[in-house]
């Protein structure tokens, strides 16, 4: 990870070695704690935050549905992210990574959480493509993971909670281990949900289909990707789909803050479509860079520039 000067910690700028927690807060003994993944780029125009607004309102709507009550507000958060680019802007010579969390801090022990502080706090370094640019540029292979999806009668999947992502990291541990770059995890039912930290499409006779919101986070960069589609004319349908149908789709990707849009050339030893990059995936990833570069002027409103006042 490269380091920035700063991070916001409850309020204030403290020096990145120094934004500490003590070893018996309460989120690292039990798992509640909400966060966001945020991109900034480094546009023509400066240094700009992709979806600021959604993506600290999704923060706030994590907390709510697991009872944190959160001490600042949606504007609050909104500004503390601009004030932090703006401190470490001397490090960063590319797109930046912003990570908010809102988590339970010390003084009570127990599950019972309500009476434990809570503290927020905003990171953010300059990080390249979350799967490798040579994934970017020619996909990536994927394995269906062992592990499923968490059922949504089990825990609240539309919250960004640190707990869930115990379940992501094993899928990609595994995935990993058996030589692939990324999981592809099943709901519960058997049909496709999203990957470790992603959503998922596919295309199939000029047809792009995405899982629906049953069984996965209600994905920012997801909604962006269908925004984009639609714009450019490509059919969209939003409906379940099997193991084996993407087996035989014509290209399949990821989409994510982190993954942007990746492409997938192989899942369980199979080539999907040519086995490598297909062209609509091409078209809508150059698409969704035009965007988040400041590149379309029909999608200005999604990026926050932090040299402009807010």
């Amino acid at each position: 990870m490269k380091e920035a000067q700063f991070i916001w910690k409850d309020g204030k700028l403290v020096p990145w070695a120094e934004a500490t927690t003590h070893i018996l807060t309460h989120t690292l003994h039990y798992g509640n704690a909400v966060f966001e993944g945020t991109r900034a780029y480094m546009t023509k125009r400066g240094l700009a935050i992709f979806r600021l607004e959604a993506h600290t309102k999704r923060l706030l709507d994590s907390a709510k549905i697991v009872c944190i009550k959160s001490p600042y507000t949606q504007a609050q958060l909104e500004s503390a992210q601009i004030e932090l680019l703006r401190a470490n802007r001397a490090d960063y010579k590319g797109n930046v990574y912003i990570r908010p969390i809102i988590y339970l801090g010390y003084g009570v022990m127990g599950l019972n959480h309500i009476s434990a502080p809570v503290n927020a706090a905003i990171a953010a370094w300059e990080w390249g493509a979350y799967l490798g640019e040579d994934g970017i540029a020619n996909g990536i292979k994927v394995k269906t993971s062992s592990f499923v999806r968490n059922p949504i009668k089990a825990i609240m999947g539309k919250a960004k909670v640190a707990a869930n992502y115990l379940n992501s990291q094993m899928a990609k541990h595994e995935a990993i281990s058996c030589g692939c770059d990324e999981a592809l995890l099943l709901d519960d039912n058997g049909f496709v949900a999203e990957g470790s930290g992603e959503c998922f499409f596919i295309v199939r006779n000029g047809k792009l289909i995405t899982p629906p919101y049953d069984n996965t986070l209600e994905s920012i960069t997801q909604a962006t990707t269908i925004e984009i589609a639609k714009d450019m004319g490509i059919p969209l349908e939003q409906r379940r789909i099997t193991r084996d149908e993407v087996y035989i789709a014509d290209e399949a990707f990821f989409t994510g803050t982190a993954a942007e849009i990746t492409p997938i050339r192989e899942l369980d030893a199979r080539a999907i479509g040519s086995g490598s990059a297909g062209e609509i995936t091409k078209s809508l990833q150059k698409a969704y860079f035009d965007v988040v570069n400041g590149e379309n002027p029909k999608y200005a409103h999604y990026l926050t520039y932090i040299d402009e006042e807010k």
